[in-house]
């Protein structure tokens, strides 16, 4: 191991911004949500699924010159006003993503996490907190997600994913297979807005649902409580023996617990 002989000549980056090589002949403009192509590791307006580097200090026009010709100057952390779509007053402290550099959205389905809602200005516009080193998406365990409108019928493929449910009507089931065919280790998650969805899981006749402080009886379902549904409210389901499944209630980003009931 060799140490310094002499003083070290070195940059610090002070502050809360950053500056990356921007790709070959495109503009990202003031305050665009800036991404990185994973590919190549340059920076680009963002694009859905692009990590999130943060928010343009000041227009960055490369789009006459080669990759890397130009850096764009990021804001890395902060408070940031957006047009949110959907966001309530109801809606603080929840996940806000980027399907692109200008447009945001509650739904963590296809989307670039961005940051969290800090404050509530007026409908479907907030104050999002960001930190591109110390804030993370919540559901970065749960990377392959989709989103529910209505009934399904889980199989072994849903292993390891996350449904996002997005409109659901009261007679809606989400319905479980039989414990022995080894779907298991799965998220549902609530993502409409306070009071509007009631979630319903729905074992095999011969099953029953397991969770805390609700009695394990077979082909009954769980229900989560529609008139205090808030964003985020889950469910995780996960094998239990040879009678049913286990059921981890609460809300993932809120750290709180929801109102789950029995059929």
């Amino acid at each position: 191991m060799t140490t310094l002989a002499a003083d070290a000549n070195r940059d610090y980056e002070l502050g809360d911004v950053g500056e990356y090589a921007v790709i070959a002949s495109d503009i990202i403009y003031a305050l665009a949500a800036v991404g990185i192509v994973a590919s190549s590791g340059h920076a680009r307006p963002l694009v859905a699924g692009d990590r999130f580097v943060g928010f343009a200090e000041l227009r960055c026009d490369n789009s006459l010159g080669a990759a890397a010709a130009k850096n764009v100057r990021v804001v890395q952390k902060g408070k940031i006003k957006l047009d949110v779509t959907g966001a309530l007053i109801t809606d603080v402290g929840c996940p806000v993503y980027a399907t692109d550099d200008d447009t945001f959205s509650l739904s963590p389905v296809g989307g670039s996490f961005v940051g969290l809602i800090d404050r509530f200005i007026s409908s479907g516009v907030v104050s999002v907190k960001f930190d591109t080193n110390n804030i993370l998406d919540p559901y970065a365990a749960w990377p392959i997600r989709e989103e529910l409108a209505g009934t399904k019928t889980f199989d072994a493929q849903d292993c390891g994913k996350a449904f996002f449910v997005t409109a659901a009507g009261d007679a809606d089931a989400l319905t479980l297979p039989a414990i022995a065919d080894g779907a298991h280790d799965f998220l549902i998650v609530a993502i409409g807005a306070y009071g509007s969805t009631q979630v319903v899981i729905s074992p095999a006749a011969a099953d029953s649902i397991r969770a805390a402080d609700l009695t394990a009886v077979d082909d009954k379902d769980l229900l989560l409580t529609k008139a205090t549904q808030r964003r985020h409210d889950c469910a995780r389901i996960a094998l239990g023996d040879a009678d049913g499944y286990s059921a981890t209630l609460g809300n993932i980003v809120h750290g709180s617990a929801s109102i789950w009931t029995k059929e």
